[in-house]
């Protein structure tokens, strides 16, 4: 083969390869997106293998992941005092001592919620890391170390 026509039929691959479009980016899954991600991936069977040897261990645990999960938003002592800012916003999470509170005394309740999150700005856990050993811990050490009782 020439060179000339070598050299064009290289010009022609380039020009060609320019004119193609880049692949389309898949647009930012929305805050339902992934709650109903969390919701689809949830299994309360999760929970049936966490045994703790004593209650206080599964407190001992949660308080762990309180602290290094929860208390940016709902505060050291859960009463929704952490101050985080997402979106130009503070975040107001529900003070878990208030009588009104959703999961007053209901473990399976909070460990959902701990595990999907909400639209509000409460992380779905369970996608972000946490292994249904530490929603399970956390949950009881907010049950019974930060509620009203």
């Amino acid at each position: 083969m020439r060179p000339a026509r070598l050299v064009a039929l290289l010009f022609a691959g380039l020009v060609v390869a320019a004119c193609d479009s880049p692949p389309e980016v898949p647009p930012e899954p929305t805050a339902a997106d992934t709650i109903a991600m969390a919701v689809a991936a949830y299994d309360p069977a999760g929970f049936d293998s966490n045994a703790w040897d004593t209650p206080d261990e599964a407190i001992v645990r949660g308080s762990v992941v309180y602290q290094y999960s929860c208390v940016k938003c709902h505060g050291a002592q859960g009463l929704g005092d952490g101050g985080f800012v997402t979106r130009g916003d503070t975040l107001r999470p529900p003070a878990f001592n208030a009588e009104d509170w959703a999961f007053q005394g209901n473990l399976e309740g909070l460990r959902t919620h701990v595990f999907t999150g909400t639209e509000g700005g409460m992380p779905h856990w369970g996608l972000e890391g946490l292994q249904y050993r530490d929603v399970d811990a956390v949950s009881r050490f907010i049950l019974d170390r930060l509620t009203a009782n």
